[in-house]
């Protein structure tokens, strides 16, 4: 037994040396389960192969680990520089190949050099996942998209793929009742929902139309938790 133990987790080693991202999202969507009750629909919509962006709201911290868990393939996401730049989490931003943007105001050229990264991932026919709101929603809606998916898909038109989040608002990572990660958590095991659309092609992927394909998404999935919620509370 020592010897098949031993020998499991050289080969575990191994793999994540060699390929440590499948790995990580594996453990990543194992901490979501553990954390919440997780709802999907639509995985399938993600390509089997070849270069897609993952378009989403953004409602809280744990966005990108709900959606990069989910996915049936490794996400490369855009993330903003202060919070790759964690010296707790630098090294996993690292392993998992994520991007950091900085505004040009404090770091010129820095928006230039995330397209590029954003370019060589999918031409490298990797899947790119972002949040066109650019901020965690300040009040739990939908805020409006910025111009970042017009630049990429100018430079690589790409199929984009409409995501629709719900269930974390309220969360301590989100700005529910005050900054995210100032307060204590106080929820545990809740309700979220994550539905990935049909594909758009390129020519079809206009900020107004994948906007609006978004807040659909957001809202059928806020359907299911606000039900689960109310059949909850009714049983009680």
């Amino acid at each position: 037994m020592w010897l098949v133990a031993t020998g499991t987790l050289l080969a575990g080693s191994w793999g994540l040396v060699r390929k440590p991202r499948p790995l990580v999202r594996w453990l990543v969507f194992l901490v979501v389960c553990l954390l919440y009750r997780l709802r999907l629909r639509g995985q399938g919509h993600i390509p089997a192969r070849g270069p897609a962006v993952v378009v989403c709201n953004h409602v809280s911290f744990m966005d990108a680990l709900v959606i990069g868990g989910a996915s049936r393939r490794p996400l490369r996401f855009l993330m903003d520089k202060p919070i790759y730049d964690s010296p707790w989490l630098n090294w996993l931003f690292r392993l998992v190949g994520a991007i950091p943007v900085e505004s040009e105001r404090r770091d010129p050229g820095n928006i230039r050099r995330a397209l590029e990264k954003v370019s060589r991932a999918l031409a490298e026919g990797e899947v790119v996942m972002l949040f066109p709101e650019g901020r965690l929603t300040p009040d739990g809606e939908v805020q409006p998209f910025r111009r970042g998916l017009e630049l990429i898909l100018a430079r690589d038109p790409v199929p984009v793929i409409p995501v629709g989040l719900s269930g974390l608002w309220g969360s301590w990572t989100s700005h529910h009742g005050g900054r995210a990660l100032s307060k204590p958590p106080r929820r545990f095991r809740a309700r979220v929902a994550l539905y990935f659309g049909e594909p758009l092609a390129p020519h079809e992927a206009s900020r107004p139309r994948v906007e609006a394909r978004v807040r659909s998404l957001k809202a059928q999935a806020d359907q299911w938790v606000e039900r689960r919620s109310c059949a909850a509370l009714s049983q009680r």
